[in-house]
């Protein structure tokens, strides 16, 4: 599954906080069933704009990765949650929500990875599809 999350309208005081988004990446991972393999990294990005500057952070997960970046100035967040293993969507973009004081959420769910199995074919023989 990979959850993609539009935030409108969030507190930009959250949105800057990076100890909130390392919170948030810290502890997602095992409310929605996931393996965390690192602990998360974030930083403050500062743009060439005046408004262009925020907070990008990811946690690498043993399904995938769960991504976040803010923009205060504007109100703004994307997220991305990608995993090859089904988990509560509605739980997570709530749990978004929440932190970032969100007024508005425009999420897309993708039906990706699901096909996963425990017996995958060895690269060598796999062949792509045209």
């Amino acid at each position: 599954m990979h959850l993609i999350i539009d935030g409108y309208g969030g507190d930009p005081r959250r949105l800057a906080d990076l100890e909130l988004a390392r919170a948030l990446l810290d502890r997602v991972p095992l409310e929605i069933g996931m393996a965390k393999i690192a602990p998360p990294y974030v930083c403050r990005y500062e743009g060439a704009k005046p408004g262009d500057w925020g907070i990008s952070g990811f946690v690498l997960i043993a399904e995938s990765h769960l991504s976040v970046h803010t923009f205060p100035d504007r109100g703004l967040l994307w997220a991305d949650i990608f995993s090859c293993k089904s988990f509560d969507a509605d739980r997570l973009v709530e749990a978004v929500r929440e932190a970032f004081s969100l007024q508005e959420a425009r999420v897309t769910l993708l039906g990706r990875g699901l096909e996963y199995s425990e017996e995958l074919t060895p690269t060598a023989t796999r062949r792509a599809s045209p």
